[in-house]
């Protein structure tokens, strides 16, 4: 395919500095069972190709469904005359270095590909996992979700590129919603859709599949009987399922340049973090280290190269609670003037790309989860997020979680139920204390990840250990 391609570049009678392929297909399959009756049995194709042309300074785009030498062409011509008319506009002036030459491959690691399964041996899973869920008569609902991806993308230019990329990636879910009388309460793995990963039909089932469903829905029941969180500041401990939701919308996003150059004001908000902050702002505690890192095995936003093609590699964006980098692609670092990542990225064929999250990881400390327990005299212990508020600068904000345990004298005691808390950006990172160890570190994922306008739905990796926190509001479900 990138001999064919090249050839197709090499053939575009387009007057422009440069010209950029990407060729992307993707195969989704995706089964769901209610109650143990399948509801969804789909299987998706999408294939297409964004043609990408820099003229006077200024980048155009252009896509189309066909490969074929007259669409491509036509495709060219689009992307053309968008990229001279913006020229006449121009805010910021790119040259050919913001699309450098660059070959190579990446394919997600798997072991059991995702044919491995039938989708009659599927659904036969994910009803079983419906049964295991229904541990009372008080569940009054089970759902189990499974979908397999194949994305490949092929990307060349008329500088030379050739990268080819493919990812296998697999992403389940599994929760119940129980009931006694007016209390409803809702128990998933991990929260929706948060398991995952790159990598094939040997992530799910796991060893722990049938016990860890047994345990959701015992949990659920036991959210009924329990307490409401209290309304307080105290120490709150967050699990690492929460702690992707805190990464993702406290420090993804507001680190995005194109929000702080002002570009999603209009569908997104901006950010409160300015350019002057990079290398000054003191964003959190000494124990905050943010990586950007596409390079971890198996984490959902893994890649050799964006969107673009510049090739990833782990960058901290915060050290020691100083923020450093910035999550902007090589455009926006020359507007800005300010270091970036790789993280151009585009959710299909048919959109450009743009500064996008990947994989953001705050990096592990030292304390084992019982050390981190045994330190705090009272507190509140919180897992998987449930529901989320935070406003369009990305300061201040309100998360909710299912389930939660008091802490009392160095131990979980009762079980918790409607747990909130609220706090601002930089105020709740500096009230980092405690961080937990390599054993606590856990990464998830989530699929849904939405910016720009049209709308891009991408996939989003994090991982984090347990943190512990000192003096956040905490309250429950009737504040």
């Amino acid at each position: 395919m990138l001999a064919e391609l090249s050839k197709t570049i090499a053939s575009l009678d387009i007057p422009a500095e440069w010209v950029g392929l990407r060729s992307v297909k993707e195969t989704a399959k995706y089964r769901h069972v209610r109650d143990e009756i399948p509801q969804n049995n789909s299987r998706s194709v999408s294939q297409g190709a964004m043609v990408e042309v820099l003229v006077n300074g200024q980048i155009g785009y252009g896509a189309t469904n066909s490969l074929a030498l007259e669409s491509i062409q036509a495709a060219a011509k689009v992307a053309y005359h968008q990229a001279l008319a913006a020229s006449q506009w121009a805010v910021h002036p790119l040259t050919p270095a913001v699309r450098p030459k660059v070959v190579g491959q990446y394919t997600s690691p798997f072991v059991k590909p995702l044919d491995a399964l039938t989708p009659g041996e599927i659904n036969d899973l994910l009803i079983r996992l419906c049964q295991t869920l229904k541990v009372s008569d008080k569940i009054v609902q089970t759902n189990a979700i499974a979908i397999a991806n194949e994305k490949e993308s092929w990307l060349v230019s008329s500088n030379g590129s050739e990268v080819y990329q493919r990812f296998l990636i697999l992403e389940t879910h599994y929760g119940v919603t129980a009931q006694d009388g007016s209390v409803v309460q809702q128990r998933t793995n991990n929260g929706f859709l948060a398991n995952c990963y790159q990598g094939g039909w040997e992530l799910f089932p796991d060893a722990n599949l049938w016990a860890r469903a047994q345990q959701i829905g015992e949990q659920a029941v036991e959210l009924l009987t329990a307490e409401d969180c209290p309304n307080t500041s105290t120490t709150l401990v967050l699990a690492p399922d929460q702690m992707m939701l805190q990464i993702h919308e406290s420090v993804g996003h507001p680190l995005e340049l194109d929000r702080i150059l002002g570009d999603e004001r209009n569908y997104a908000g901006g950010s409160f973090v300015k350019p002057s902050d990079f290398g000054n702002l003191v964003y959190g505690s000494p124990l905050m280290n943010i990586t950007f890192n596409p390079t971890v095995p198996g984490e959902l936003a893994s890649y050799s190269f964006d969107d673009t093609g510049t090739a990833a590699t782990r960058e901290y964006l915060i050290k020691e609670g100083v923020l450093l980098r910035g999550l902007g692609s090589l455009e926006s670092q020359n507007r800005l003037g300010i270091p970036g990542v790789a993280c151009a990225r585009a959710c299909s064929w048919n959109r450009p790309p743009i500064d996008r999250m990947a994989n953001l990881n705050l990096e592990p400390g030292t304390d084992s989860f019982e050390d981190l327990i045994q330190k705090i005299e009272y507190g509140v212990y919180m897992e998987s997020n449930q529901s989320w508020s935070i406003d369009d600068q990305r300061h201040k904000f309100q998360f909710g979680c299912e389930y939660a345990k008091l802490i009392e004298n160095g131990t979980l005691t009762k079980t918790l139920r409607n747990p909130n808390y609220r706090s601002t950006t930089t105020d709740f990172w500096h009230r980092l204390t405690q961080i937990g160890n390599d054993s606590t570190w856990q990464m998830y994922g989530t699929p849904y990840c939405g910016k720009g306008e049209p709308n891009q739905a991408i996939r989003v990796g994090h991982g984090s250990p347990v943190c512990v926190f000192s003096d956040v509001e905490v309250f429950g479900g009737d504040s």
